[in-house]
């Protein structure tokens, strides 16, 4: 998994809010010993060699570990997600929000 470190992510407004890692990545070579040369897609504008202090190992999430959000689905032009049950409700400045899974 690679670090957010020193990434710029233009989507993300706060940095703290933000992952710390993100991937996994697969490595596909070892140039020396401290840099290695990650495959990552084309959408990610970084060069491909990185220092091996900027990647962790990946482990798989433990249970009931927050996991990424699914990507919405498109139906008649519009996107939903399928809402498996409503857990909480809160209203701020008038405006409902649930907590749902």
């Amino acid at each position: 998994m690679l670090s957010t470190k020193d990434l710029v992510f233009k989507e993300r407004p706060a940095k703290k809010l933000m992952e710390r890692y993100i991937g996994p990545y697969k490595i596909e070579k070892v140039i020396l010993r401290n840099a290695v040369k990650l495959k990552l897609s084309a959408s990610m504008r970084i060069h491909l060699v990185v220092n091996i202090s900027q990647i962790v190992r990946y482990r798989e999430p433990v249970r009931g570990q927050r996991v990424e959000e699914p990507k919405p689905v498109e139906v008649n032009g519009v996107e939903e997600w399928e809402v498996k049950k409503i857990l909480n409700k809160r209203k701020i400045q008038r405006v409902e929000k649930y907590l749902v899974r």
